[in-house]
């Protein structure tokens, strides 16, 4: 779990509840803690090239991460995860990318495209507009389709919700996915459209939950936390849910 700018490993998981969800699962959650030394804010440098790709940066550091967890627990390889909020939402983005053989999911909460940007201009601009050339982004290795689920609030005014859609469009590059559209409504809170793209033997390969009226705050979150929204739909427990229903395909996560 990577937790946004300005934020905490402990803010970020009392905020997401993510602990309570695994709980009842039986899973384990690491919070890598991004330094104030790396960034001022304590943003993942999801922008700088550096760190964007297999082997180097902070994709390495986290994918180190995960990697000792497997060794020093017990953990089913073909269940390993990564999500995130916003900085942290894209940095999952580029693990998904960067390690396709290492995480069977992604989730990617107010966040951006592995690629979305390259320097800290053009990350304000890609946060602001979107970026429409970041679907095409490569890795130095061949891409793998990976399991994702994204959440956006459809206010948010610090990552345009496009951002969310080409997630999507990266993820899904060069399959052909059927659409499935359902609505509903919070009790006492937000609205809500979560659409599925299945294939054609029905299995879901990517999740979108569009928040309305939301902004750019965690979904379902708790209160304790910052950057939460509580009236939105569960991000954490629907992350979780749509992550146990995809075990690797490709077999035991490699080292690299």
């Amino acid at each position: 779990m990577l937790h946004g700018c300005k934020q905490t490993a402990e803010n970020f998981a009392a905020g997401t509840r993510m602990n309570v969800h695994a709980e009842r699962h039986s899973c384990l959650v690491a919070y890598p803690a991004q330094s104030s030394a790396a960034n001022g804010s304590k943003c993942w440098n999801w922008f700088d090239p550096q760190h964007q790709t297999r082997g180097n940066g902070e994709a390495s550091l986290i994918a180190g991460i995960t990697q000792k967890v497997v060794e020093d627990f017990t953990v089913d390889p073909r269940r390993i995860y990564v999500a995130g909020l916003s900085a942290g939402g894209a940095a999952a983005a580029i693990m998904g990318t960067a390690y396709p053989d290492l995480y069977a999911g992604v989730g990617v909460h107010s966040g951006l495209a592995c690629g979305a940007a390259d320097d800290v201009p053009s990350a304000f601009t890609a946060m602001r507009l979107g970026e429409p050339s970041c679907a095409g982004a490569t890795s130095p290795r061949p891409r793998l389709t990976i399991p994702t689920i994204v959440f956006h609030g459809d206010r948010d005014r610090t990552v345009n919700p496009r951002n969310g859609e080409q997630v999507l469009a990266q993820a899904g590059a060069g399959r052909e996915l059927e659409r499935i559209v359902e609505r509903g409504q919070v009790p006492g809170g937000h609205a809500y459209t979560r659409t599925r793209y299945t294939e054609r033997n029905g299995g879901v390969m990517l999740e979108s939950w569009t928040v309305h009226g939301a902004g750019h705050a965690w979904s379902g979150g708790n209160p304790a936390g910052s950057y939460t929204d509580p009236y939105g739909p569960d991000a954490g427990r629907e992350m979780l849910r749509f992550f146990l229903e995809h075990p690797h395909t490709k077999g035991p996560a490699l080292r690299w």
